[in-house]
């Protein structure tokens, strides 16, 4: 099979997979979806998306990525026109060198002088954009406010502590791949990938990082990124779960039943990542701080971490996704339907075994 397109509606198919189901999942428009599998690169905005979409594409259907880009690679040069050069042209009478044989001697000293020139003035201002690019290196204080911008290789994002001081993550690529060093590594996200990023090598996701924008061929253009630290918890040591908190699961107090997620001899603290696919008002309470009350909207990000547990208000379940993480292992939740309103909590109970259960329970 030599059709990119083919392979990718072929695959799906058999895998009886919905379009609209894949671009909620991995959050690229359907449209695009069905541009890639038609192979109409005109719907897309530039190169570096369609390349972009046709890898997480290929990866979310468990195919070789590489090779379908070179599917689509092989497909553009076919399509592309044959340089002049190449087409044959007449043979020039041999008197025709003899006029213009002196001619052509200077032209092609020109030639050469001038690319001379054009290479040295090239240098120097790759020089000039090296040493301005340093010079304009930025340092940039996240917040419990989602970040989005371009930043470039040098730039720095900064972390609050909760004893005042920063830890420091540094731009390392933005060509291809968007490069971060970290105290606990280097990371390196694709275009329209989202990653959890643990920078203090806790093994507890502190942010979470997505690339909306970058270069195939150009590195000093830099990338467009959206970061959003942990939800209510600065990036430092976590406080040692309260187990005078955690109820029996005799105590939960509703009517309807409650699903284990995962159950072990201990309570820890957990990640809770919420993706929105539409719109929703939600509320949450971590612990027992304050709830906090928030309209998010499509493409939007939350994620918390807490101790014993975590409320959720949701004004239309269908609108999000919830992704719990335990243990070094991750587990979805689908909750609810279109327009449902839905108050749920996740958190550790003890059982009469006991054993300590991560739940989610609903409440009335």
């Amino acid at each position: 099979m030599d059709s990119y397109g083919e392979l990718l509606k072929k695959t799906r198919e058999e895998k009886n997979l919905d379009v609209e189901k894949i671009s909620r999942e991995i959050t690229i428009e359907k449209d695009y979806l069905l541009a890639l599998e038609a192979e109409d690169s005109g719907v897309f905005p530039g190169e570096a998306y369609l390349t972009g979409f046709l890898r997480n594409y290929a990866n979310y259907l468990d195919l070789d990525s590489e090779f379908v880009l070179k599917l689509y690679h092989n497909k553009k040069i076919q399509e592309s026109p044959v340089p002049e050069a190449l087409i044959a042209r007449k043979k020039i009478p041999s008197f025709v060198f003899t006029i213009i044989l002196p001619v052509s001697l200077i032209a092609i000293f020109a030639i050469v002088t001038l690319v001379l020139v054009l290479v040295k003035k090239s240098k120097l201002d790759e020089e000039n954009v090296a040493i301005s690019s340093k010079n304009v290196a930025k340092q940039i204080e996240l917040s419990d406010k989602k970040f989005s911008d371009r930043v470039y290789v040098g730039d720095q994002l900064l972390i609050p502590t909760e004893n005042g001081g920063q830890i420091v993550l540094s731009v390392k690529d933005t060509l291809s791949s968007f490069g971060l060093n970290t105290p606990s590594g280097t990371y390196y996200v694709d275009l329209s990938e989202e990653t959890e990023i643990d920078v203090d090598g806790d093994n507890v996701s502190d942010l979470i990082l997505y690339v909306s924008d970058i270069s195939f061929t150009d590195e000093k253009r830099g990338a467009e990124i959206s970061v959003l630290l942990r939800h209510g918890v600065s990036a430092s040591s976590y406080d040692s779960v309260a187990l005078e908190d955690i109820p029996f699961a005799s105590e939960l107090g509703t009517k309807h039943p409650h699903k284990v997620i995962l159950e072990d001899n201990r309570a820890y603290p957990f990640t809770v990542n919420v993706s929105f696919r539409g719109s929703c008002l939600f509320r949450d309470r971590v612990d027992r701080n304050a709830s906090v009350e928030t309209y998010f909207e499509r493409g939007e990000l939350f994620t918390a971490t807490p101790q014993n547990g975590i409320r959720l208000w949701i004004s239309n379940s269908n609108a999000l996704k919830i992704t719990i993480i335990a243990d070094a292992r991750t587990f979805d939740l689908e909750i609810g339907e279109a327009g449902k309103v839905l108050v749920e909590d996740i958190k550790w109970i003890k059982d009469t075994d006991g054993k300590y259960k991560l739940v989610v329970v609903e409440l009335d």
